[in-house]
């Protein structure tokens, strides 16, 4: 492995149906708290809430100085450090400590970079996201029978509070997964800016 290396993540959502699966490329020298924008890009989540990225018994997040046995800091350890260190293949990243979306992330496999591509980026998606706060898996499956059930008592609330006026959980829309994680890509992969001389 070098700094280089690139790792092909498969990334599922755990406890829903339809399944929700990413496969996406970083550097595995990504820090864990990129990585969690990665995700957060890759699945269709709003970066609301907190989240904690865990191999095997340790865990990385947003430190809280009140929580003694909180996470480590995420913006100090690296994906490669974390797989060497833990020797884990898989991880497993927690969305919104309320509705509690679990994602298991296996790494499939490392390989070099392909010249010309900016990583992150994203190789497969199935399955949408669920909306933000709709109470994790079990909201999701109620949601999903009143939202798609036109005779359900909770079916104009639920259209109310989406927005949506209809909801197909297979309509992955990657174009806008391309786009966030090219954002993102563009930011991490900058050249620094080199100091001009001046003339006297």
């Amino acid at each position: 492995m070098t700094a280089d290396t690139i790792a092909r993540l498969k990334i599922t959502l755990d406890d829903v149906e339809p399944g929700v699966l990413r496969r996406i490329e970083v550097s595995l020298s990504l820090r864990l708290d990129r990585l969690h924008l990665a995700i957060q890009a890759a699945m269709g989540w709003t970066n609301s809430h907190l989240y904690e990225i865990r191999a095997r018994n340790v865990g990385w997040g947003i430190p809280d100085p009140d929580w003694g046995d909180g996470p480590l800091d995420a913006r100090k350890a690296r994906l490669t450090d974390v797989l060497e260190d833990t020797g884990a293949k898989t991880l497993h990243y927690t969305y919104d400590f309320g509705d509690n979306w679990g994602h298991t992330i296996k790494v499939e496999r490392l390989i070099d970079p392909v010249p010309g591509i900016v990583y992150p980026r994203l190789i497969e998606a199935s399955g949408r996201c669920p909306p933000e706060d709709v109470g994790g898996p079990p909201g999701y499956e109620e949601f999903l029978a009143a939202i798609m059930d036109a005779d359900h008592e909770r079916h104009a609330e639920m259209i109310e509070w989406t927005g949506f006026n209809s909801y197909d959980p297979t309509d992955v829309d990657i174009e806008a997964i391309d786009l966030e994680l090219a954002g993102l890509a563009k930011r991490w992969n900058r050249k620094p800016r080199t100091k001009t001389a001046h003339r006297t």
